[in-house]
């Protein structure tokens, strides 16, 4: 599942026009380089959720095919927040184990390595239910989310990272939410997290949160670099 349901107000003027998943990365839509990874990776089927600019994310991606991929949509509206989302696209998604990320990230991290712990998650009941991948703390976001710790996640103990917006889902852990509901994620991954729910591991390489249009325009210069 693809998260693009945000209204990108920090992004403002650049969203006030056009959706941020839509706005350009490197000469691409942010949208399509994760299309493009997932694909990549052996994913035949995703759900994106869309509210602001609803159509014109449907319009760019249509069914998908151009990417090789089957593309179904979500719609909200108003967008629901993360955990809304998810729960509300739970028809959508079926059952299992899948991989979960925002739209509005740029990052080299191998997709396939989400596919691959998502087939081990389904495979062997007794791993953690969620995975997150989480990076250095950005100068934005200093103190960064939760800690980590040979392999598991912590709310007050091991190295202090920040969530990618990048993990795997048990989409069991979303069941008995209400569906069409404003919900936040965060409250809900404290809870996982201090049952022990939750696995994760620290990714140093290229991860960009394009939160503002100084961030954009920052991570095109250096794209457009000919050291890059």
């Amino acid at each position: 599942m693809l998260l693009a349901a945000g209204r990108g107000e920090r992004m403002r003027p650049l969203t006030d026009h056009r959706p941020k998943p839509l706005l350009t990365v490197g000469g691409r839509a942010l949208l399509d380089w994760h299309l493009e990874k997932l694909a990549q990776a052996g994913v035949g089927e995703v759900v994106i959720n869309v509210a602001h600019g609803a159509a014109a994310i449907m319009e760019h991606c249509r069914e998908g095919a151009h990417f090789g991929l089957a593309i179904r949509y979500a719609v909200e509206a108003p967008a629901l927040e993360t955990a809304g989302g998810i729960a509300s696209a739970l028809p959508l998604l079926g059952d299992g184990v899948v991989p979960i990320l925002s739209a509005d990230l740029y990052t080299d991290y191998d997709y396939r390595a989400l596919v691959e712990r998502a087939r081990r998650m389904t495979a062997e009941p007794s791993l953690p239910r969620l995975h997150l991948i989480m990076v250095n703390n950005p100068d934005f976001h200093d103190q960064g989310d939760f800690g980590l710790g040979d392999g598991k996640l912590f709310l007050n103990q091991g190295e202090r990272l920040t969530f990618a917006s990048l993990g795997v889902y048990d989409l069991a852990l979303f069941r008995g939410l209400p569906r069409n509901a404003r919900m936040k994620l965060t409250p809900f991954y404290r809870e996982w997290i201090a049952r022990g729910l939750a696995s994760g591991e620290r990714y140093d390489g290229t991860w960009h949160n394009l939160g503002t249009p100084e961030q954009l325009a920052g991570l095109n210069a250096q794209l457009a670099s000919p050291n890059y």
